[in-house]
């Protein structure tokens, strides 16, 4: 078997998730200390009227698209770590979906709060979690439309942790 070459230093920068040599890795996060972590994350599907109209009326064939699309924005949340290589598996605490329907503009809004105690954010999962729920509309009424529109995605609001506090704010 062949002895490994040192490689040598690539980045003059030291990146969290990229080591000395280049690899990438998994954030050591053990010194950290634990605390409430609370992340807040919206997304929006332009639906058209056809399929807004449908989804009000809980007319839409495959069945109940908010319930479904529900329950999706949690798994997706709780399962991360699976889509995303280098997050840390976590054990949240409290997850939940909500949605906001604008008929006037046929815009589907999700909103996913991720609560968690432990050593790192839970941003993460609680954009999983509106980017899952809001796919899961999108399958279930592509047989109406498949023009739908999926964003803008953002993070709202992070607590916990060392850096504490963060709320988006809009361009001005």
């Amino acid at each position: 078997m062949k002895e490994a070459k040192t490689k040598k230093k690539v980045f003059e920068h030291q990146f969290s998730h990229i080591d000395e040599s280049g690899a990438a890795r998994m954030v050591d996060v053990s010194a950290k200390s634990e605390t409430k972590r609370v992340a807040v994350a919206r997304g929006e599907i332009e639906l058209g009227p056809k399929i807004a109209a449908a989804v009000a009326a809980q007319s839409v064939e495959k069945g109940d698209v908010l319930g479904v699309a529900r329950v999706a924005g949690i798994m997706a949340a709780k399962n991360a770590s699976r889509i995303i290589p280098l997050s840390h598996p976590l054990f949240l605490s409290a997850c939940e979906v909500n949605f906001e329907l604008d008929s006037s503009s046929s815009r589907l809004t999700a909103i996913c709060r991720v609560v968690a105690n432990g050593l790192t954010g839970v941003e993460m999962e609680a954009l999983c979690g509106v980017s899952g729920a809001l796919l899961t509309v999108y399958d279930m009424c592509k047989a109406i439309d498949k023009a739908m529109v999926i964003g803008p995605i953002r993070l709202l609001e992070k607590s916990g942790g060392k850096s504490g506090l963060w709320q988006y704010k809009e361009a001005k």
